[in-house]
Formats: structure tokens, sequence, C-alpha cells
């Protein structure tokens, strides 16, 4: 399996032309490759930004974005304001000022269908038929230090593969085992990306050990868990959570 990475021309906020940008970046694409594009590009070429005013409009803005949020920054060290947005547990809605050139960056409006609007635009513009569109964020993940990328949305791929039923290397057979695919994938292109100003935002992962697959938003409820039903909701459920202004 590899991982290509490819250096764009800098967008810039409030809007740019993520197509012509990734036009101009030539890549070399091939059936069954599955193509990884960072949310925040994404989100400039749909115009998903809004100029820093200050801290409390981003937290505004994060509420309004959010499923759910919880503020419990008088107790944290890092004074961050948690919400559950599309499905992840994360800081602020994802709102990022990284990179923003003055601007708030929010995450693409519905990341599942700009994902599938990505794929067909790849496959029309360079005449490939198999092929799969992760959209990518990284984030921080408890009690581990530094950022991890994941899958933000996802087309043409299935993102999860099951484990259950079969048998491991002595004979056992799995009960609970099942591989999240999509955000393996976004974890390595994320590291192939890079975190700073390294202007590849976009990633070809060539031989990818996946299921293609033709179904729009294939298995999107069985990737995302609700808060009362994860393997974490003992922790989780302690927290006071508050409706958002998100779609869920």
């Amino acid at each position: 399996m590899q991982f290509i990475p490819y250096k764009t021309r800098v967008l810039t906020p409030p809007k740019d032309d993520l197509f012509e940008a990734i036009k101009s970046a030539k890549l070399n694409i091939k059936d069954g490759d599955v193509i990884v594009v960072s949310s925040k590009v994404v989100s400039i070429g749909e115009g998903r930004c809004l100029p820093f005013k200050n801290q409390a409009q981003k937290d505004r803005l994060a509420k309004g974005e959010a499923d759910y949020f919880v503020d419990i920054r008088r107790s944290s060290v890092w004074k961050s304001l948690f919400t559950v947005t599309e499905g992840v547990l994360i800081g602020r809605a994802g709102i990022d000022e990284s990179n923003g050139k003055g601007h708030l960056i929010l995450y693409p409006k519905n990341p599942m269908k700009s994902a599938d609007t990505l794929r067909k635009w790849f496959q029309k513009t360079y005449s490939v038929k198999k092929l799969g569109v992760i959209i990518s964020d990284s984030r921080s993940t408890p009690l581990r230090r530094g950022a991890i990328g994941f899958a933000l949305g996802w087309a043409g791929i299935v993102p999860l593969k099951d484990y259950r039923k079969t048998k491991d290397l002595f004979g056992r057979a799995f009960q609970v085992e099942i591989a999240n695919i999509a955000d393996g994938l976004a974890g390595g292109a994320v590291v192939a990306m890079g975190e700073g100003n390294e202007q590849t935002p976009i990633v070809v992962i060539r031989n990818a050990p996946v299921v293609f697959t033709e179904k729009k938003r294939p298995q999107e409820r069985i990737v995302k868990v609700k808060l009362e039903n994860d393997l974490f909701s003992p922790f989780l459920l302690k927290l006071k959570w508050k409706k958002g202004g998100g779609r869920d």
C-alpha cells in the first residue's frame, strides 16, 4: 500500500476554487485508488469560512455547529469546549484558525455529500470508475499526546470490515472485532499530509485493502455510535451534554 501526497497551491479563505487547485497539482489517479482530501481545503472550496472576531464568536459558532456540546472549561487546564460533531468527539466542533488567514474554517456543511461530489468529479475528470474518496481531519484522543487523522466523510468504499464470526489464528471465533478501515486510511494519509505548512492536502492511496461500493453514504449509521451506546458511555454520560445546533 502506498500513500502518495500531492502539493497544491495555497487555497485562500474565505472561498477558493478547490477543483482548479487539484487540476493544477497534476494528480496521477488510477482505478482502485482511494483519494484522501483534507477537510480544510474542502471547506475553503465550499466557502465555509468566517472572519475571526474573538473567542466568544468561535464558541458560539461551535455550539451552533455541534450536535451536542459540554462546557467544562472552568475545570479544564486546556479551557476547551467539547463537542460531538458529525459523530466525532472533538474540540469546538472542529472549527480551526490555523492556515486560515484571519478566518475561522468550519467543517463542510455535509461531509458525506461533499465526499460523494468530489468522487464524481474525480471519476469524470480523471476517467476512472473504481474509486474511493475520504475527507479527513485530525483530533486529539484521550490519554495520548498529539493529533491523529480520522475520516470525516467518505464515498465509494465500505468503511468497516467485520471480523465477527470469523476465526482467529487459533480457531477462536471473534465476537466483537470490527476494523474501521476509513479512519485507518485517513490516519495514514494525515501523516503523509503533515499538520503544518507542508501544503499537501491531497493523498492518493494505492493498493488499499478496501471494498468499493456504488452505494451512497454506506454504513454511515453503523460507523457513528450514539453517546448512550458507546463503549466509553460510562465516562461520557457523566457530563451534562446540551443539544447543539447541528443536524443530529
